[in-house]
């Protein structure tokens, strides 16, 4: 094999691989494995590729040794913290349907040891560990990195592999079969985390399905008794009209208990109302989130319909967030025009009002008071929409949703950041936040069809995002900017 450099240009995007492929090659010419070598190792991956079961792997493990060279051999894997290294399989009786404790002398270690007629050689792990990492794979199957780490201090090891031979190992064979099990252990890693995303995935599926049963169809019993308040307050004011009907109205007792039952009623009218709103809101938010379909499916599904989106999308999730923006003393610029001229489009209703949710939550925390073109103080919020021309491909229009706020210019390019996973504003570090909600609502959009983006404005900052608009031609008022 020739390990010398290519003379063929490489792209850059391929250069560390390549550089990887040649010291691989002149590895490989220093092994200077013989063609039976080269074969016990491409049996033992062929193998590897065809058996998918756990079980089927170790018996692959002592099979392609005692079937190639000879030679017998046994597999010690480390089960938990409590029952330490045991023996899982080997050429002897295959796999132990109850593993068997190492004992001394075999013991974990980090380099390849003898031990009488056996040579004793350690398992590596290929990745590094985590302690967010913890495995739970089924039945007597591994937790192998934190437990092992913790009872050993060692970083890599998953277990040990012994290799037997009355006549003993030459070097050439100890060095080989090193090799050997540093492939056993790159292997095995693939799959117990290929196990352990199996049984999360069905830990997530069938989560779902509890919340679908306990959260979602117990949820829907809200609205009868939302029903049965409503029922209750109209009593209460039946009761309030009838006690001024019967009783002596110049009494002031009765007049004073009247209006205290009217104040009563019309406060228990003002709860009712945002009670409904609250649940409307977070039904619309849990319908939308805990769909089966993203969870069978692995990705967020869209259930798009027709939709007026300030009607429908925007007014809700601003009442939601009213007390809010007034809490921080924001005020609410809304433009006069957009009810009116509204048209539908096709959007899932549930995710496009999680994305206003996400922006209005934003303009509630990071809103900074300025001084306007006035020479005035103002902290605000203010929401729109216009239409774009020539969106992703020339001749097709968009519809750019802006949500603007007051307060310091951003770059474009920090702006564009902030949409990234876990990419919060410098200079907003001590407000409480994840970084998700801008990532959130590009994914939203881009699975819509649609882009996102930021730009400084006069007095604040834009963020935006655009959908295409409908085929179906709709009647369009020009735009016209709220003043």
């Amino acid at each position: 094999m020739n390990s010398q450099p290519t003379k063929a240009p490489i792209p850059p995007d391929l250069e560390a691989v390549c550089q990887r492929v040649w010291e691989k090659a002149k590895s490989y010419e220093q092994y200077n494995f013989s063609r039976g070598r080269n074969d016990f190792l491409k049996a033992f991956f062929d193998l590897s590729q065809e058996y998918d079961s756990l079980d089927d792997f170790y018996r692959i493990c002592v099979s392609v040794p005692l079937a190639l060279a000879g030679v017998t051999s046994g597999l010690y894997l480390c089960e938990n913290r409590e029952r330490g290294l045991q023996l899982v399989c080997s050429s002897e009786d295959g796999v132990l349907s109850e593993p068997r404790p190492a004992g001394y002398p075999v013991q974990m270690q980090e380099t390849p040891y003898d031990l009488g007629e056996s040579y004793i050689v350690p398992i590596f792990s290929k990745q590094p560990f985590s302690s967010e990492i913890e495995d739970r794979v089924p039945g007597r199957q591994m937790r192998l990195w934190d437990d092992v780490r913790g009872l050993y201090g060692y970083d890599r090891i998953l277990g040990m592999f012994e290799i037997r031979r009355e006549e003993g190992l030459t070097e050439v064979d100890k060095f080989f079969f090193t090799k050997y099990a540093n492939r056993i252990g790159y292997n095995l890693d693939n799959r117990l985390i290929a196990r352990q995303n199996i049984e999360r995935l069905k830990f997530i599926n069938t989560l779902v399905i509890d919340i679908e049963h306990n959260i979602i169809v117990p949820n829907m019993y809200f609205r009868h008794l939302f029903n049965l308040l409503k029922k209750k307050i109209g009593s209460l004011e039946q009761l309030r009209r009838e006690i001024k009907a019967s009783q002596d109205i110049a009494s002031p007792q009765c007049g004073n208990c009247c209006d205290r039952l009217q104040a009563l009623q019309e406060e228990l009218v003002k709860y009712h109302q945002e009670i409904v709103k609250h649940h409307a809101n977070m039904s619309l938010f849990i319908e939308s989130l805990f769909r089966r379909e993203h969870f069978e499916r692995g990705h967020l599904v869209l259930h798009p319909r027709r939709c007026f989106v300030e009607k429908e999308v925007i007014i809700p999730q601003l009442d939601h967030y009213t007390s809010r923006l007034q809490a921080a003393n924001v005020t609410v610029d809304r433009p006069q025009n957009m009810y009116e001229e509204e048209f539908p489009i096709m959007v899932d209703i549930g995710l496009l009002a999680q994305v206003y949710a996400n922006l209005f939550s934003n303009a509630a925390k990071y809103s900074k008071e300025v001084v306007d073109h006035r020479g005035q103080p103002r902290k605000a919020m203010a929401y729109g929409r216009e239409i774009v021309d020539d969106f992703q491909q020339p001749g097709k229009k968009g519809i750019k949703f802006n949500v603007f706020t007051t307060g310091p210019n951003m770059s474009v390019e920090r702006g564009i950041r902030l949409f990234q996973e876990g990419m919060r504003g410098d200079d907003n570090l001590n407000i409480p936040g994840t970084g998700h909600g801008l990532s959130f609502i590009r994914l939203v959009v881009e699975m819509h069809g649609g882009s996102v983006g930021y730009e400084p404005t006069a007095e604040g900052n834009n963020f935006y995002f655009i959908l295409p608009l409908p085929s179906v031609d709709y009647p369009l008022a020009p735009y016209r900017p709220v003043e």
